[in-house]
């Protein structure tokens, strides 16, 4: 089911990409994320409450509390930077420059979380770095 939910991830992170380069035209890059963030909060919170989940939020551990937070800054930094990238380039060089993610994460799960390195994550990983390389040149 993991599967499905990331291919649904990915095509909708495509579609943003597209959607955000039509939506940001002529709008200060700043000011669209932070209404694009504002469209997500109001989503999320709607889930949240429709699955009546809200009771949970005193549950989280300050551990947890914690790095939801430094995920949510770099969330938010990401999507300013991305933003002002996609207003300045286009979209078809930016996109695969965000998607570099992939290979940053894939390190720093090896790094960070112990995860096991495995020959076809390095092979993949590679792949996404030429990809990357190629695109952007």
């Amino acid at each position: 089911m993991w599967i499905i939910f990331a291919l649904l991830s990915a095509f909708f992170a495509g579609l943003t990409a597209i959607l955000a380069k039509i939506g940001i035209e002529n709008v200060n890059s700043n000011l669209a994320t932070a209404i694009r963030t504002i469209i997500i909060l109001i989503i999320s919170w709607g889930i949240v409450f429709f699955t009546g989940k809200q009771n949970e939020i005193f549950n989280i551990s300050q551990k947890s509390l914690l790095f939801l937070t430094l995920s949510g800054i770099a969330t938010g930094l990401s999507w300013l930077f991305y933003f002002r990238a996609l207003q300045l380039g286009e979209a078809s060089r930016v996109i695969p420059i965000d998607k570099f993610s992939v290979v940053i994460g894939i390190v720093l799960a090896f790094v960070i979380l112990k995860e096991a390195v495995t020959v076809k994550t390095i092979i993949g990983g590679i792949l996404i770095t030429i990809g990357t390389i190629v695109l952007i040149l």
